[in-house]
């Protein structure tokens, strides 16, 4: 299978772990990735607050490349996936805005392009058979609280992923791995997202809320699948729940396959997931 790719701006730099685990998860599994060439910013978060038109081509752009490019594209942080989902549909349904952007972007839009979530490419494209298959060094008893966040499922009508008051497919992927899915009712409850550079204390309020219910409910992690969520887990938070690290899917993933290069990815991390891992004889 070959996918187009936007890892998008955090993947390039805050989130390297998640891209490098990205890319090397999609190998293991047969998943050709083409990284789209010239890429742009997607416009999250800035644009899409201050000018509508700028936060339609922004996205619209790389949209246009993954068309050229002529296979489906694949994107593994959830804001990102977002703008350009946002953006596809505008393109499929309105023909005022699709018109404005095909001559702003200069480009004729087909429809042809499937736009993903990196999450929803590996359970639904490759399926969650394939990665249980290549699984040869299982995370058993680790319990994991997933993590989907607002911008996987929401608006539920341009998504089109998963339920968006009690999504299950993330939890799915994490079973063949041999961690244990905690049932919580957080799973979907905003982070905060980039209010945690204007309003600081809100957000750490808002994460302690997150990390105290995934405790609560018996989770040793949380995985994620988006890049702001993971660092205002790890960041946004009061000492009481330090200790809980909070991975990307793509490294658990990665982890269980006996991957080589999974303990580079973990160094990364601001809450250091090696004390856990240790504590339960999973290689790290």
């Amino acid at each position: 299978m070959e996918l187009s790719y936007y890892p998008g701006c955090s993947l390039e730099a805050s989130a390297k772990e998640y891209n490098q685990s990205a890319q090397a998860v999609c190998q293991a599994l047969g998943i050709k990735l083409r990284e789209l060439k010239d890429w742009v910013c997607c416009g999250a978060t800035s644009a899409h607050s201050t000018n509508p038109l700028l936060a339609q081509a922004l996205p619209s752009q790389n949209l246009a490349l993954a068309q050229e490019a002529g296979l489906d594209l694949a994107i593994p942080c959830a804001a990102c996936y977002n703008r350009l989902k946002r953006a596809d549909h505008a393109l499929r349904y309105n023909e005022i805005k699709r018109k404005q952007t095909e001559a702003i972007v200069d480009f004729k839009y087909t429809g042809q392009v499937r736009v993903m979530s990196l999450l929803e490419a590996i359970i639904k494209s490759s399926g969650i058979d394939n990665v249980a298959k290549k699984v040869t060094s299982p995370l058993n008893g680790l319990k994991v609280a997933c993590y989907y966040g607002c911008l996987l499922l929401r608006p539920t009508e341009i998504t089109c992923f998963d339920n968006p008051e009690n999504p299950v497919l993330f939890d799915q992927l994490m079973k063949p791995l041999g961690t244990e899915p905690v049932k919580w009712s957080y799973k979907t409850e905003c982070c905060g997202a980039n209010l945690g550079l204007t309003a600081s204390e809100t957000v750490k309020g808002m994460v302690t809320r997150i990390l105290d219910m995934a405790d609560e409910a018996g989770a040793q992690a949380i995985v994620t699948a988006c890049p702001l969520c993971q660092t205002n887990l790890e960041i946004r938070r009061k000492s009481l729940n330090e200790g809980m690290p909070v991975f990307y899917f793509t490294e658990l993933i990665g982890m269980a396959m006996g991957l080589p290069d999974s303990k580079n990815w973990l160094v990364k991390h601001l809450i250091d997931p090696a004390p856990l891992l240790r504590s339960m004889s999973i290689a790290c």
